[in-house]
């Protein structure tokens, strides 16, 4: 499930933010609106996620960040090996292709539909195969972007002083896309077990 965490381990809170911002750490509301939180969890913003922990390509990545006691925030190269992993079984595949793995990783409900052949958002009672159930709580960028249409995780590991790479989800694709984006940017998180 997407973490939904109002503060650190230690008990830091984290501030519900109202701005983007690289500087200081926030959660928003999935759509501007506290209904989503239970269902979507909290969209963070880098410099949340990371909690001023170094970028990390390890695997495991060895950031706890935002994560409970225990747990850790995924480096693109664990992300890579969830995807990897996920390609190479023929049962998560559809269309017998290793790359069109989106309907598996992805939740049943709450996606916008799509005629596409293998998208996330055709036929969407037959996705979540492999019980991740990414779920499209869309972004914040300073508004509030496809809520239903996408889910963008955050990783651990930066691409450069500005952005950080993601992993996404789309409605209308079959693959999971990976790409880097601004680190003031909310998403969603998913946190691995130590």
């Amino acid at each position: 499930q997407n973490l939904r965490t109002t503060h650190y381990a230690n008990g830091t809170s984290i501030a519900l933010g109202s701005s983007t911002s690289t500087t200081t750490a926030y959660r928003y509301y999935p759509n501007n609106s506290s209904s989503n939180v239970s269902t979507y969890g909290y969209l963070y913003n880098w410099k949340a996620v990371m909690r001023n922990s170094s970028s990390s390509s390890a695997n495991p990545s060895g950031v706890q960040g935002i994560c409970p006691n225990g747990w850790h925030v995924p480096s693109d190269a664990e992300w890579t090996q969830l995807t990897n992993y996920v390609g190479n079984q023929t049962q998560y595949q559809c269309g017998s292709s290793s790359t069109k793995i989106a309907k598996a990783l992805a939740s049943t409900t709450g996606w916008s539909s799509s005629s596409t052949t293998c998208a996330v958002g055709n036929n969407p009672s037959s996705n979540n195969s492999t019980g991740f159930s990414a779920l499209p709580a869309g972004f914040y960028s300073g508004n509030y972007y496809y809520f239903g249409l996408n889910a963008y995780f955050w990783g651990a590991t930066e691409y450069d002083g500005s952005n950080a790479y993601d992993r996404n989800l789309n409605y209308n694709s079959a693959y999971v896309g990976g790409y880097y984006n601004n680190k003031s940017y909310g998403y969603s998180v998913r946190c691995v077990r130590d």
